[in-house]
Order: C-alpha cells, then structure tokens, then sequence
C-alpha cells in the first residue's frame, strides 16, 4: 500500500538528531521493509514549547492551509497514486496533528496514529488548544499503535473503541545496532589510549542530548549517584551535547577526570561506541522509554536505568539490566556499584539484552507487526466494511 508518513514533532528527516527522529526512521524502515510505499506527507513542525496561545493558533492556521493543499494535491493525482492510509508518528498536547485528520476525513483512508499520550491535567492550562486537536486527532483514529504502555490508561477512553489500541514494542534493527561489536576491544583500546584511562577499567556509557528539563535533571542525579562511587575502579564516558551543556559540566566537576566528553556522536559512530561499554547508566527522568536504552541492549550492554514511563518495558529488571526509583540516587548508585563489582553479571545480563532485543525488539518483528494491523484497515475500507 501506499502510505502517507508525517511526524509532527520531528521529521525523520531532520537534521537534529534524538531519540524521536531515530523511531520514526525506524518506523519508516519498517514499513517498507513490510513491503509499503511510504512518502513524507510534510515537514511541517507542530511543536509549540512555551504554551504561548497565539502561537498555537497560528500553528492550526497553517495546519488547516497544508491540509487543504495536500487534499488538492492528492487529488490530482490517479487513484493508484493517492495515498491509501496515513501514519502520524508520536502526537501529543505540545505537538498535535493539524494535518492526518482532516486529510483522512477528506480521501477516506485510515488514519493510523504511533505513539500518542495525553495529559488531562493540560486540558485548562496553556496547551488547551493542543489538547483539543490531539483528542480529535485520537477520535478519529483507526488504530492507535502505544509503544509505551504507560500513556493507555489516558489514551484509551478518547478513542471511539478500545480495539483501536494496539501495543507495538519499540524497536531497532539489531544488525545495524551490532556493527560495533566485533571491533569494541580494539576501539576500546584506542579511546583509551587517547582519553588517557586503563582500559582495564569499568567502562559506564550515557548518551543523552542536554537540554533543561528532565535531562538535566537526569544528568545531575548520574552525577550525585557516582559521585558515592569514587572509591571503585570505574570511568564515565559522555556523547552528547546542547544548549544546557554548561550546566552538565558543572554537575560532574567533582569527578575530574573520571568523566570524558564526547561530544555529539551521529548514529553510525554510536553503533560503534555502545559495544565499548561494560554498562550503560541513565536516570531516565521523564523518559518515554528511551531508544538510548534499548540501542545499548542490542549492542549487549545491560543498562542501569530509572523505572518511568514505559522503560520497563525494554529494560527487564534483574534480566536485561536494574532498574530502580526514578530519582533515588541513593539506588541508582547501588545498582551501579553492582554491576561494577560483579563481571559475571554485567557479561551474563549483556548477554541476555542482545537475545531479548533480537526477538522481541528487532526491525524485521516490527514490520511483521506492522503489516499484521495496517493491511486489515485498508482492505475493510475498500470493501465497504
């Protein structure tokens, strides 16, 4: 089928990297390793951070206008040309969809929706408006595919029946998240011997853009957690940057060189640094689930992470990884430390992190998925039904 793919919040296209914008090219890949044709419906950005009303207003004004024009568009083309289903990948109050609504409405296709969550507690405040279009959008949706169990409960009652809900995991593509594996010792070595540390040592890896919010946040509490850990063998490496970036250096000042900052890393590099891990470290405040935690599993490194939101469901506690109370440095530190203390461990849950992502978390079950709920919509539509 012919699929029309917008991503509200980020496109998957865009040249700033994130967790969001590698789940919807993960998603993309998905659906045309399922067999679809897929175009970018628009790269219109719906995404209005400060809760300011007029802007919110202005963003639905041109929605409305890129709505109108894509139906214009569409129509013109042949039948066999149209798109015969929309997908709208992750919308919530502060990135509504202005646009997969009113174009579905108008060519009578499905519209599918990926990842959507909803705050009742913003109905009355600042992104009332964005609150509105994502109850409409959800209403009006088909399907409404969770990859993160944590937003059904909300998310539920604002569709027209509760079989419009359907779990599909988060995902990777576990040969690209590998490609690092077979040279981690030697990179190893080489970072090593550049970042000037033992590479005997225990390695811990965050991955994380820094910005205020809830990365910082998490990015404090990493550094009050190791900061009770100085009497143990263990270095800290770092790739990422952003506009709180200051900020995170102050917080891990006390750690001297134990810390190494590596800037921003691109996909590709990324795939390649995970295998040089012992284990991956990150709170997690405020997390979705986290893509970081899962990419980490498929190159089999067990991640320590905070229990939010739908980490556990990609971090097994005790299986794939530890997980602890969101915010207690205290157990993060202690979950930490023993892993740090116990290689069989660290080695044994690696292990497991890598088999559970092949089977449950890999690119090939996702387009399985995927197909399994889209192709009944479209042929329902054609038939009448």
């Amino acid at each position: 089928m012919r699929i029309a793919f917008y991503a509200p919040l980020k496109a998957p296209d865009d040249p700033v990297p994130s967790g969001d914008r590698t789940m919807a090219r993960l998603l993309w890949l998905a659906l045309q390793r399922a067999g679809h044709t897929v175009e970018l419906a628009s790269r219109m950005r719906s995404f209005e951070g400060a809760g300011e009303p007029n802007r919110q207003q202005r963003l639905a004004r041109l929605g409305a206008r890129l709505a109108n024009a894509l139906i214009r568009r569409y129509r013109l083309r042949p039948p066999s040309l149209r798109p015969q289903l929309w997908f709208t990948y992750h919308l919530y109050h502060k990135a509504p969809d202005w646009l997969g609504p009113p174009v579905s409405d108008a060519l009578g296709i499905p519209y599918v929706v990926a990842e959507a969550s909803y705050a009742p507690k913003q109905e009355r405040g600042p992104w009332a408006q964005g609150c509105t279009a994502t109850r409409t959008a959800l209403a009006a949706a088909d399907l409404v595919l969770g990859l993160n169990t944590a937003d059904r409960a909300c998310v539920l009652p604002l569709l027209r029946s509760p079989a419009r809900w359907a779990p599909l995991a988060p995902f990777v593509d576990p040969a690209r998240a590998r490609v690092g594996v077979a040279e981690a010792a030697a990179h190893r070595q080489s970072l090593a011997h550049s970042l000037g540390f033992d590479a005997g040592t225990v390695l811990l890896l965050t991955v994380a853009m820094m910005r205020p919010g809830a990365k910082l946040a998490s990015y404090r509490l990493l550094a009050q957690a190791l900061g009770h850990l100085t009497a143990r063998r263990w270095q800290l490496l770092i790739a990422g940057d952003g506009p709180a970036r200051e900020e995170v250096l102050a917080a891990f000042a006390d750690l001297g060189p134990r810390v190494h900052w590596l800037g921003a890393y691109e996909p590709d590099a990324l795939a390649r640094l995970y295998p040089v891990a012992d284990i991956y470290v990150w709170p997690a405040i405020g997390e979705a689930y986290g893509m970081v935690l899962l990419e980490a599993q498929a190159a089999g490194v067990p991640v320590v992470a905070g229990l939010t939101g739908g980490v556990g469901d990609i971090v097994s506690d005790g299986e794939t990884g530890l997980l602890v109370p969101v915010a207690d440095a205290a157990a993060f530190a202690q979950a930490v430390a023993r892993l740090i203390d116990n290689g069989d461990e660290r080695r044994l849950l690696g292990q497991q992190a890598a088999r559970a992502v092949g089977e449950h978390h890999s690119l090939d079950a996702a387009a399985r998925a995927l197909d399994k709920f889209l192709t009944p919509l479209v042929a329902t539509r054609k038939t009448g039904g």
